[in-house]
């Protein structure tokens, strides 16, 4: 079924609009004049917008969800769930509150509720993988909470996952952002210097007809390329720009960034990290459900981005599955600490493989908040000595000659 808006009046003349479930626009008319409405117009909600080249610019962003509406989505639910309100309900009342693409979905999914559908199928049918919709981890945990009668419950802790990995992505940006900010401002302070001071200072020297320094020639050599040669360092990025993006297009090409992503110090541990707090949160709450360990870690793999540690989680998926243990699994795929494996392997052997992933998360959950700010504090003072350098030489070149000269004199 599709989502219409409508504009209709009542019989008191009071201009109504809103939306409606039906199959087709003229299904959507009948519903509304059956509730004794004179309707005006009636069109398909997220299916118009401006093209290009054949793809619909509005569609592509109109059909995600965002994260945020996602989360709130989850933890209104749980709420509404855990007081007491019917299904139904509790969807008709999170419905009234969205708008957008996600208000689309919803009306969608009651409707499917409504027909005796369970919600996780409704769910399943606007996953991401047809149209930027809810994501494999969301429908396979609202499965579990249905299967085990404990809906709300279920929902709350999958909030507070999506809380979680939120705060930890903005965690590495935000450890990322202000070296960023430094280093383009820093940049952009250098090619002004070169742009507009240099030439005219280096013009009044050459006047001069004095040797200049060493120094003073490769500044100058670089604002000249700079000044008549940008065209070059434009086609540079550009060519580096298109070639990251076709490489990302590729199976491998992702595999080796994400390996180098990985190689470099301090970011890619906490990467690493990052994703065992993701990993074992999750198969920790599906195994709480029932999940089998093999259905977990292949539901797991969703929320890993890193190619290199999601082929990893395949390698051990397919050894478990072959008869091998967890921890012997892992061991094998070299990508996991010795403490990740020691973890899994004593979880395996006492049984509780649940409750020391849930404590493996908790600590790696503070390294990584460790890790982010040592990674802000290394990181910030080798900007600062680089770009001192920078404009350190930009000046000295520029002072040199004019102490040369004053000397002489």
């Amino acid at each position: 079924m599709a989502v219409y808006s409508y504009k209709a009046t009542h019989h008191d003349d009071h201009v109504l609009d809103g939306t409606v479930v039906a199959d087709c626009a003229r299904q959507a008319r009948d519903q509304l004049r059956e509730q004794g409405l004179v309707v005006h117009d009636v069109e398909p909600i997220g299916m118009k917008g401006s093209s290009f080249l054949g793809i619909n610019f509005r569609g592509m962003w109109y059909g995600r969800i965002k994260s945020v509406q996602l989360v709130e989505f989850v933890r209104e639910l749980s709420t509404l769930l855990g007081v007491g309100t019917p299904l139904l309900e509790a969807l008709d009342t999170i419905i009234l509150q969205q708008h957008g693409h996600l208000k689309t979905v919803l009306l969608q999914v009651r409707e499917r509720v409504a027909s005796g559908v369970s919600l996780s199928e409704a769910l399943k049918e606007h996953s991401q993988s047809g149209r930027g919709g809810f994501d494999a981890i969301t429908v396979s945990m609202v499965a579990v909470g249905e299967d085990s009668g404990n809906l709300d419950g279920v929902l709350e802790e999958l909030a507070n996952f999506k809380e979680h990995a939120a705060s930890l992505k903005n965690r590495v940006l935000s450890a990322l952002l202000y070296p960023l900010i430094v280093l383009g401002i820093g940049v952009l302070v250098c090619i002004f210097l070169m742009v507009y001071v240099v030439p005219g200072l280096i013009e009044s020297l050459e006047e001069a007809n004095r040797d200049l320094p060493m120094i003073t020639l490769v500044v100058k050599a670089v604002s000249d390329f700079i000044l008549y040669q940008w065209w070059l360092l434009v086609g540079c990025v550009l060519s580096v720009v298109i070639v990251f993006s076709a490489m990302m297009r590729t199976h491998r090409g992702r595999h080796g960034i994400h390996r180098l992503i990985l190689r470099i110090p301090i970011l890619g541990d906490l990467i690493r990290k990052q994703t065992v707090v993701q990993l074992s949160f999750v198969i920790a709450t599906l195994m709480r459900g029932g999940i089998p360990f093999e259905q977990a870690i292949r539901l797991a793999r969703e929320a890993v981005r890193n190619m290199l540690l999601r082929d990893a989680l395949e390698e051990t998926e397919q050894a478990v599955t072959e008869g091998c243990d967890i921890a012997e699994a892992l061991a094998l795929t070299g990508a996991f600490s010795p403490t990740v494996v020691q973890v899994f392997a004593l979880g395996q052997q006492s049984g509780r493989l649940e409750e020391m992933l849930s404590r493996l998360a908790k600590d790696y959950d503070r390294q990584v908040a460790t890790a982010a700010t040592r990674f802000t504090t290394v990181l910030e003072p080798i900007l600062i000595v680089l770009l001192a350098v920078m404009i350190g030489a930009i000046a000295f070149a520029t002072i040199l000659p004019i102490l040369e000269m004053g000397s002489t004199l």
